[in-house]
């Protein structure tokens, strides 16, 4: 029992630098928006990731983890997840932060919903009814014909869409290349895809001293935010980390407020516990089917 606790206890450090990591990223992600658009971003955020990326494989000797098989599904991967991304940078400058997290999510909503098609997985009647409870609180966050539907928020719900894809084709690719090799072709790829999105007008506005430490920032946040959820997955259930991940909502809404003077949504906070619910919902089950079958959970590891 101390030992779960000390797990649990681990979690929940992980999870607690993963919330400071998104929250980062959305505070530079905005305060860049003066001087840089989503493209320019995307382009530096790369750059520092190809840096640290590249340092890792280097000191790790892992280099020959980077291979060009089924270079297409990594392009598919890379463009599906430049998109929401750049559709959730442009979400925070415009809206307010706890509705765009609210809104994002929805992915494993998405997920749910998108595997059967692409992944072939079965959706079975708990999946379905854990999605359509995640978009009765999508209606809620975006309250429709109670509120106008601003881009922003088209934005931010669209993002959780391609994120979804992204994880997706992110599964597909983990059966047959390592983490140094998607995280490489991520930073390559997108590095590339931002810099033609970003010259395509013919101006490119380079950092100054006052953008260069927030676009460091972007780029440390977004890799070790990821980093935090994998530790806190590897050594607690998806149950206990979930709950964890949800808090990222009322830290950011606090934030928001303190710096940004945006008010406490209820209708935003209401709407992101019924999506949570549902998300938990299919999560429990999923777990609950996974300890029911020790045998052939053994068997597919």
């Amino acid at each position: 029992m101390d030992s779960d606790k000390m797990q649990i206890g681990k979690a929940a450090l992980w999870m607690t630098g993963a919330i400071a990591s998104f929250s980062a990223m959305a505070i530079a992600g905005r305060e860049l928006s003066a001087t840089h658009d989503t493209f320019e971003i995307m382009f530096y955020r790369s750059l520092v990731g190809i840096c640290i990326v590249s340092l890792i494989l280097t000191t790790s000797r892992n280099w020959h983890q980077v291979t060009t098989r089924r270079l297409g599904l990594h392009g598919i991967r890379n463009v599906t997840h430049f998109i929401g991304q750049n559709l959730w940078f442009y979400a925070v400058t415009v809206i307010p932060l706890a509705q765009v997290f609210a809104l994002e999510f929805t992915q494993p909503i998405w997920v749910i919903l998108l595997s059967p098609l692409l992944l072939h997985e079965r959706l079975t009647a708990l999946r379905l009814t854990s999605a359509l409870i995640g978009f009765a609180g999508v209606l809620i966050v975006a309250r429709p014909g109670a509120a106008s539907l601003s881009p922003g928020v088209l934005a931010a719900a669209a993002s959780a869409i391609f994120f979804a894809l992204t994880t997706i084709s992110t599964k597909s690719l983990t059966r047959i290349a390592s983490i140094g090799c998607i995280m490489f072709w991520l930073t390559l790829m997108q590095a590339g895809l931002g810099l033609i999105a970003s010259g395509a007008d013919g101006q490119i506005a380079f950092p100054t001293l006052q953008t260069a430490p927030f676009l460091l920032l972007v780029g440390l946040a977004g890799l070790l935010a990821h980093y935090c959820i994998t530790n806190a997955l590897a050594i607690a259930p998806a149950t206990v980390v979930v709950p964890f991940d949800f808090a990222r909502l009322p830290t950011i809404a606090i934030v928001g407020m303190i710096l940004y003077r945006e008010p406490l949504d209820h209708w935003t906070m209401l709407g992101a516990a019924v999506i949570f619910a549902g998300i938990f919902l299919n999560v429990w089950s999923e777990n609950r089917n996974n300890s029911a079958t020790p045998a052939q959970s053994a068997r597919t590891e």
